[in-house]
């Protein structure tokens, strides 16, 4: 394991013990245990780039035995006849152990992605934790219809009952990104297990720790064996099979827009249900009423929360020509007064990004952002030598084609760009790929109330950015994918619609 001792310190004792266990294995049926061809990858600690052990790399053969284990839950096990407030009760108690565990799972989100412990526990795992209470509620009030047909078809004095019925879609297959590890885990899980389903979890590669200790409060709170059941791999080796077995009846992913796009089409081939969440390059709206200052402090967050590493992240911000300066000024104070560090320290404001790969991807935007003419406002210096540090940066720019106002960078980047009125910053703001989220900062309701119609995105926040809360559903337009998560919206997609007609 690669923390020192000041850092071995900081971690509670259940996630040393964890993380000392160096190999850890896979969760399929009621066994934990490696890949069936013995294959492992390496967990690597994005704050000094060393190992944290390694998990197993599952193969096809490791991906149907999962496969298997969920659907023998489903249609053998007990499971498939649990009633709903079994389901419920289940679920309530995950949420329990998962708060009795806080800690644990944000310190181990922490030591794999490079995110703040601290802002894990408050943020991430407390949203989990109340997203699944949330979905626990619904698998109670799951419900049909009755229906009064005139079946035309049928002799005049015929009679009939209709009604209709909401049934599992079937085996879920849950894709979840490397940038919130354990929150994503929950917003595929917790509608799945309250509608019934059964689940194939697969991690991202980089960030498996958290899904794998998780796996085990499942076991704990008492969820048949089968029911979740946690693997992991790389995308070509695991995810790929998985997204393509004739035995998944619905898939749910979220992470980049080039491979949601390989898995809608993988979905097609077997007619499994989908749901993608991807790709966005969120604008944020400053009009000319708003205070700089608040402006600034907002345009931050919206950025720098997670180093950047969120699909809705504010990374265009447009501002009215009479504030762009001093918005942009002070953004360039507050991203220039942060300290990077290791997450595990609450004296830091940012960590690493996830990957030597990320962070090269990031600093190639930098680069392009100076080599297209935008103007650099920040230092842009004093970041740590060892793990993969990018220090924030912002651009000031007048051109909507430059690669960093067009393309999703994913880290802590932003680009600001003037605008004279409603009618010019509506179109630039649309005038993008995605449609994940946006946002509007003003005091003058009437001008945002006419400007939210008018923004193409699944999600528009005013005076704030980045607010989730497990009764809103999230998800984008265009190429920011379809379907959504959280709010009852979610737990609609785990479930398909029987119509029954019965001739008395």
């Amino acid at each position: 394991m690669s923390l020192n001792n000041d850092q071995m310190r900081m971690l509670d004792e259940r996630t040393r013990r964890f993380l000392e266990k160096g190999q850890q294995q896979m969760l399929i049926g009621a066994e934990w245990r490696d890949a069936r061809d013995g294959g492992r990858l390496q967990v690597i600690n994005p704050a000094d780039e060393q190992s944290l052990g390694s998990v197993p790399a599952a193969g096809e053969a490791d991906v149907d035995d999962a496969v298997m284990a969920a659907r023998a839950a489903l249609e053998d096990g007990p499971w498939g006849r649990a009633r709903p407030a079994g389901r419920e009760r289940l679920l309530l108690k995950l949420a329990d152990l998962m708060e009795r565990d806080a800690r644990v799972l944000a310190q181990l989100d922490s030591v794999d992605n490079g995110k703040s412990a601290q802002i894990a526990e408050a943020v991430d795992i407390t949203l989990a934790i109340a997203f699944f209470r949330y979905m626990a509620g619904w698998a109670t009030k799951i419900e049909g219809g009755t229906h009064e047909v005139s079946a035309l078809m049928a002799a005049p004095e015929a009679e009939f009952s209709a009604f209709t019925r909401r049934e599992p879609v079937g085996v879920v297959a849950a894709i979840v990104p490397w940038n919130f590890p354990l929150l994503m885990a929950a917003w595929k899980l917790a509608p799945a297990l309250a509608a019934g389903c059964t689940v194939v979890l697969k991690p991202a590669e980089q960030t498996p720790l958290s899904a794998l200790y998780l796996g085990s409060l499942i076991q704990e709170a008492g969820f048949p064996a089968g029911v979740v059941n946690v693997i992991t791999g790389d995308g070509p080796g695991t995810g790929a099979p998985l997204t393509r077995h004739p035995g998944v009846n619905k898939i749910s992913f979220t992470g980049s827009t080039e491979v949601g796009q390989m898995i809608g089409r993988a979905a097609m081939d077997n007619m499994a249900r989908v749901t993608l969440e991807l790709g966005g390059k969120s604008p944020m709206i400053v009009l000319d009423d708003y205070d700089p200052e608040q402006a600034a402090q907002g345009a931050a967050q919206a950025i720098f929360f997670n180093h950047g590493q969120v699909c809705s992240a504010g990374s265009r911000l447009y501002v009215h020509k009479s504030r762009y300066d001093q918005v942009v000024e002070g953004l360039a104070r507050l991203a220039d007064g942060m300290t990077l560090g290791h997450g595990l320290d609450p004296n830091h404001h940012m960590g690493p990004l996830v990957s030597r790969e990320q962070m090269e991807r990031v600093l190639g935007y930098i680069n392009s952002g100076r080599e297209q003419g935008a103007e650099v406002m920040t230092r842009g210096d004093d970041a740590p030598t060892q793990g993969y540090f990018v220090r924030p940066t912002v651009f000031a720019g007048t051109d909507d084609a430059l690669r960093v106002a067009r393309e999703e960078i994913f880290g802590p980047v932003v680009v600001a760009l003037p605008y004279d009125d409603i009618e010019e910053v509506a179109r630039r703001a649309n005038d993008s790929a995605y449609g994940l989220a946006a946002s509007i900062w003003s005091n003058d309701l009437s001008r945002v109330h006419r400007l939210i119609p008018r923004i193409k995105a699944g999600s528009v926040w005013v005076n704030c950015h980045n607010m989730l809360d497990p009764t809103m559903p999230f998800g984008g337009y265009k190429m920011s994918g379809f379907g959504r998560d959280m709010g009852r919206d979610s737990l609609n997609a785990y479930l398909e619609t029987k119509s029954v007609v019965m001739a008395l």
